[in-house]
């Protein structure tokens, strides 16, 4: 489900529905996971401030459209490119791809946010 970022910004419950979508779909697991394996934690880290840097509010949180706009397009991306969502086992996070922990570095900065 992809929806211009344009249309975003207009629409808080579409925001928050992405982004729950994508918390229930990768963001809770990857979060969990990320708790009990430190490499894994670091990535999330790692990724987390690319993506502020990437949205251009280093050391700041984005905003949930912004959040939003990026995951759903991230998503869609590497969806039509094939990825698919890593198990959700200890062992299937250990060996994450950088999408999947992009995705769940996401999760974790809308979910601070909203905190």
């Amino acid at each position: 489900m992809s929806i211009p970022a344009s249309n975003l910004g207009a629409d808080r419950a579409t925001v928050q529905m992405l982004l729950d979508r994508l918390h229930r779909r990768i963001g809770a697991a990857g979060l969990a996971a990320a708790a009990v394996i430190p490499g894994l934690s670091a990535q999330v880290d790692q990724h987390a401030a690319e993506v502020r840097d990437l949205l251009g509010v280093r050391g700041r949180h984005p905003t949930l459209t912004a959040l939003a706009s990026y995951g759903d397009g991230l998503l869609d991306g590497a969806t039509d490119r094939g990825w698919q969502l890593p198990q959700h086992d200890l062992a299937g996070w250990a060996g994450a791809d950088g999408v999947a922990v992009r995705l769940v570095a996401l999760c974790g900065l809308a979910r601070s946010a909203t905190a």
